[in-house]
C-alpha cells in the first residue's frame, strides 16, 4: 500500500501563500490562520466562501482538519470569547474540535491567477489592467478587479443575463436608466446604449465605481451596491451590475478543491459553494407587464448566443 503524503498546516500555509501571498492583502484584512496550531496533521479539507455555523458544523460531521475558507471568520479584535454571540461560537466549536481555519481574502483576489483571472476567463473578457492595482512591488499590473473588453458590445440588460447565467446565480440587479446623462458630453444617452469596455470587481465594489470610471469603463459589475450607488453611477453615464457579494466570488471554493486535488494537498471532505445566500421575491405580473415590456426592445438585437 503506498502511503499518501501529508502535511502540516505551516507547510500547507506555505503552499496558499506561494498561490495567494499575504504581502497582497489590503491593509485592513485578516487573511492566514484564524484558529488552530500550525503543528497539526491535515488530511481532510472542508472548503467555503464562509465559516458560518452550518458550514462549521459539517466540517465538523465530516471529521475535518482544516476548514479553508475566503473570509475570514475574525476581522477585527475580538475581546471575549464566549457562547453568547455567533463568533464565539464559531470560534469555540473549532477550537473544541480541533479544526484549523485558514482563510484567503484580499490577496487571493489579487494574486495572478486567481480571482480576477479566473472570473474574466468565466466571463470571456480580455484582461486589460487591475481595477485597484496591488502597490509596493515591482510588478503592479495584477490586482484586486479588473477592467477589460467583451467580445463584442452588448446592452446592459443582455450582459447582466450572461453573468446571471455564467455562474448561475438565481438573479442580478442592474442599473442602466431609461437614457442616463454622459458626464463627459452633457448629452442624453439612447436607452440602455451598448458597452463594451467593462470593470468587475468580485465581492463588495462599494466606493470603486469612481475608479471604474476613471478607467473608462462604460459598465461595473460588482456586490454590495445600494439604491444610491446605482442611481448615481447611471447619472456619470455608467451601468451598474450588482450579482452581489457572492455572486462572481463563489468561483473560489471550485478552483481551491481542484487547485488541493491536483497538487495532492489532502482529501477535500466538504465543498460548500453552490447556496445562493440571498433570496428574493419576484412578481411575476410586474415582470411580464408593460414596465418590462418597454425593454424587450433592446434585447430582440441579441438573441443570439453572445460567446
Amino acid at each position: 500500500m503506498i502511503a499518501v503524503k501529508t502535511y502540516t498546516m505551516k507547510e500547507l500555509a506555505d503552499r496558499f501563500q506561494e498561490l495567494a501571498p499575504l504581502a497582497y492583502a489590503c491593509s485592513w484584512d485578516n487573511p492566514g490562520l484564524i484558529t488552530g496550531s500550525y503543528d497539526k496533521e491535515i488530511k481532510r479539507i472542508a472548503i467555503a466562501l464562509d465559516a458560518t455555523e452550518d458550514v462549521i458544523d459539517e466540517a465538523i460531521s465530516a471529521e475535518a482538519d482544516l476548514l479553508l475558507t475566503h473570509h475570514p471568520l475574525v476581522f477585527k479584535a475580538v475581546s471575549k470569547i464566549n457562547d453568547g454571540n455567533s463568533l464565539g461560537r464559531r470560534l469555540m466549536k473549532l477550537i473544541k474540535a480541533d479544526i484549523c481555519c485558514y482563510a484567503m481574502h484580499t490577496n487571493f483576489d489579487a494574486a495572478p491567477g486567481c480571482m480576477a483571472d479566473i472570473v474574466a476567463d468565466i466571463m470571456g473578457v480580455e484582461k486589460k489592467e487591475p481595477l485597484e492595482p496591488v502597490e509596493g512591488f515591482e510588478n503592479e499590473s495584477f490586482g484586486i478587479g479588473f477592467v477589460g473588453e467583451l467580445p463584442e458590445p452588448m446592452y446592459p440588460n443582455v450582459l447582466a443575463d450572461h453573468i446571471k447565467k455564467k455562474f448561475n446565480l438565481p438573479f442580478v440587479l442592474y442599473y442602466a436608466g431609461d437614457g442616463s446623462t454622459c458626464a463627459d458630453h452633457g448629452k442624453r444617452l439612447p436607452f440602455l446604449r451598448k458597452v463594451k469596455r467593462v470593470a468587475v470587481c468580485p465581492g463588495s465594489g462599494r466606493g470603486m465605481v469612481s475608479e471604474a470610471i476613471k478607467k473608462g469603463a462604460e459598465a461595473f459589475i460588482t456586490g454590495d451596491m445600494g439604491h444610491h450607488d446605482g442611481i448615481d453611477a447611471v447619472d456619470e453615464g455608467i451601468a451598474l451590475i450588482d450579482a452581489g457579494h457572492y455572486g462572481l466570488e463563489r468561483v473560489f471554493t471550485g478552483f481551491m478543491a481542484d487547485y488541493i486535488r491536483k497538487n495532492e494537498l489532502g482529501e477535500t471532505v466538504l465543498i460548500r459553494g453552490a447556496d445562493f445566500p440571498a433570496q428574493a421575491v419576484i412578481d411575476k405580473s410586474y415582470a411580464e407587464g408593460g414596465f418590462l415590456k418597454y425593454r424587450e426592445d433592446s434585447l430582440k438585437e441579441q438573441r443570439e448566443p453572445l460567446f
